[in-house]
């Protein structure tokens, strides 16, 4: 079982991540699934009316504007990182918190590396899926690297010299 970093905390990973070729017809009615956006354009109504808990994930070239009115509807979305130099993501993230409000968890996802951590948290993730390869502990104290913000963000609006 994979662990995740959640609101600075390594816990036990609950959710199924379903891959792009998954299949709707294999989903049970009670499990929660992150879903991969076309299977969410495909069956959205279907997928509300199940009992288990519902999430999606974006991939790098996919835009947040395409789920922005439903994100009400999503426990956990989730944004992929194909690579650690792809940072498109960021973005996606910002519009996510700041534009539509989502307040649900905001989970990055695929080549996610300890020095990005504090930088994705301040665009409004609160959950990593941490690369296989990597430890999530060490990758826990990335999110400590830095005391002082002088730029505002979705963790703080206020810039520094604001916040004096």
């Amino acid at each position: 079982m994979q662990r995740i970093i959640k609101n600075q905390q390594i816990i036990d990973e609950t959710w199924h991540l379903l891959p792009k070729d998954a299949s709707f017809d294999e989903l049970s009615n009670c499990d929660d699934y992150i879903v991969p956006l076309q299977m969410w354009r495909d069956h959205g109504h279907a997928l509300k009316a199940r009992d288990g808990g519902l999430g999606v994930w974006l991939d790098a070239d996919e835009e947040a504007e395409e789920i922005g009115e439903h994100v009400a509807d999503f426990q956990v979305i989730a944004l992929n990182f194909p690579a650690f130099t792809d940072g498109r993501n960021y973005s996606n993230a910002r519009l996510l918190r700041d534009r539509y409000k989502f307040t649900g968890e905001l989970r990055a996802i695929g080549d996610v590396l300890r020095d990005q951590l504090f930088y994705m948290a301040r665009c409004g993730f609160d959950a990593f899926a941490i690369r296989a390869d990597k430890d999530p502990v060490d990758a826990l104290e990335g999110l400590k690297d830095f005391s002082v913000t002088y730029q505002g963000a979705t963790d703080q609006p206020l810039p520094l010299f604001r916040r004096r």
